[in-house]
């Protein structure tokens, strides 16, 4: 989809949150990554934070940052499988105003092309919090690139066309 030069880029403030047990700022390749590549477009690391598979803990985080003005989305790395610890689309669930399905559907169309039948073990998720957009990705440097190159790179451009969540992100609270 093409991107309308006649438009000035915007950059969108994103907090990174890292869902594992076993990763620490060390070896956290998924989340490095992830602020890698939203650097490279443009945007702002408004926050970054790693945490355990324990749903109130990532709720917690969660509704830090939704309150935060400097914040306007959130994207997770981990926790998005189908194991006794993975919770994260639990936590969007608790926090959630509206889903976007077509996340995760989208997510799992393009995670088909590299990683065929095992994508259904994916629950990537999406929802607005509050004004925010959240994202849970699963956390392989190969799911965060998919989602960020076939999907978050160009929906969190505000020149993308024809649409894009940026330019929505004024009305997202709207009642």
């Amino acid at each position: 989809m093409p991107i309308d030069e006649s438009i000035a880029f915007r950059a969108v403030r994103i907090a990174v949150l890292t869902v594992s047990d076993t990763r620490g700022a060390a070896d956290d390749r998924s989340g490095d990554t992830l602020v890698e590549r939203l650097t490279a477009a443009g945007h702002e690391l408004a926050d970054r934070a790693i945490l355990r598979d324990d749903t109130d803990a990532i709720v917690e985080q969660l509704a830090t940052w939704i309150d935060d003005p400097a914040v306007d989305c959130v994207i997770t790395t981990g926790g998005t499988g189908v194991t006794g610890r993975d919770v994260t689309p639990e936590a969007l669930e608790a926090v959630a105003d509206k889903m976007i399905p077509g996340f995760g559907e989208l997510f799992r169309w393009l995670s088909y092309a590299t990683i065929g039948t095992s994508t259904i073990q994916s629950r990537a998720a999406a929802c607005v919090a509050r004004g925010t957009y959240i994202f849970a990705l699963p956390g392989s440097t190969g799911a965060v690139k998919d989602a960020w190159d076939g999907i978050l790179a160009s929906q969190l451009d505000i020149r993308h066309r024809p649409c894009n969540f940026v330019e929505l992100m004024p009305r997202l609270t709207e009642r």
